[in-house]
């Protein structure tokens, strides 16, 4: 099928590898609305450690991003993510979505409107019927506001958030660009949040989706996966990086393939996603196996 534009109509949306990568126990991350704390707190380490090993689950998607499906597969749509560069499509990241987690709405976020971005962790967001827990970062049309509330747009109706739970923009193609300190300060509210493969909300990220999520908290668009971050930016030798750069680790202390990345907080210490198990935490690489591995650094503000 020719691709067609739709948007996520839940707060997250996890894109699996395949059509039928989701197992019993995830049931509450493909429902609608999604259940994400309970899909989590289910989820003992060996069964979120599957999501990497069988490399079960790609990425995710915040209420309301665009995605063009490609193809149907029973209740199951195959997108592509033009807002999450990838060298696996050149069109955005691939991957499979229950089709009920999309709606498709005509002309739903106009540009060079003001827009409501999510600046706390998870903020409420109240609509007609229900409240949604939504995530940093969530991106929405602005109607109107008071002292007190935002006014939204979502693909399922209007809906408002307070406003001290979000920042506008005036107009999303003109973004404020962030420094280094702003990258890491944006990091710094997640410490001690659990680590999930795949992640890309407030509920969990995984190593690029924390760099991924913080660079756009401060107005840069960067690769979804650390190995496409660490081919793009400005390169910088790593006896000149500062804080906001990002690291790369590679296997075979530093001469084999990149797998990790994490942000460099200064003075030898580094913030970062580990992996599964792990929280967001920030370290001082000095005598550690990063140390060893550390292989390139990029700067993208």
């Amino acid at each position: 099928m020719d691709k067609k534009t739709y948007y996520v109509c839940v707060a997250v949306a996890t894109v699996w590898t395949s059509y039928d990568s989701s197992r019993e126990i995830d049931d509450n991350a493909i429902s609608v609305p999604v259940k994400l704390d309970k899909w989590l707190e289910q989820l003992t380490y060996t069964r979120r450690l599957e999501l990497c090993e069988k490399n079960l689950v790609q990425t995710q998607l915040l209420l309301g991003e665009e995605v063009y499906v490609t193809e149907m597969k029973g209740k199951w749509a195959k997108i592509v993510i033009p807002s999450q560069f990838s060298s696996k499509d050149e069109r955005g990241y691939p991957g499979w979505v229950p089709f009920h987690q999309l709606i498709s709405q005509t002309e739903y976020f106009p540009l060079n409107k003001p827009t409501a971005v999510v600046s706390a962790t998870i903020a409420t967001l109240h609509l007609a019927e229900e409240a949604l827990q939504i995530s940093y970062q969530t991106q929405l049309p602005l109607l109107k506001e008071d002292k007190e509330w935002l006014e939204v747009q979502t693909p399922v109706g209007s809906g408002r958030i307070k406003r001290q739970d979000a920042v506008v923009i005036e107009d999303r193609n003109r973004k404020v660009k962030g420094t280094g300190d702003r990258i890491i300060a944006a990091g710094e509210q997640f410490l001690n949040l659990s680590y999930l493969w795949g992640g890309m909300s407030a509920w969990g990220y995984d190593c690029s989706g924390f760099a991924y999520a913080t660079h756009k908290a401060n107005g840069y668009l960067i690769p979804r996966d650390a190995t496409d971050q660490a081919r793009q930016g400005k390169e910088v030798g790593l006896a000149s990086i500062q804080p906001g750069d990002l690291l790369f680790f590679a296997h075979e202390k530093g001469e084999g393939s990149i797998h990790h990345v994490g942000i460099y907080y200064g003075e030898g210490k580094m913030l970062h996603s580990p992996k599964t198990g792990k929280t967001v935490e920030l370290i001082e690489l000095k005598e550690t196996l990063y140390e060893e591995e550390l292989c390139a650094a990029r700067r993208y503000y």
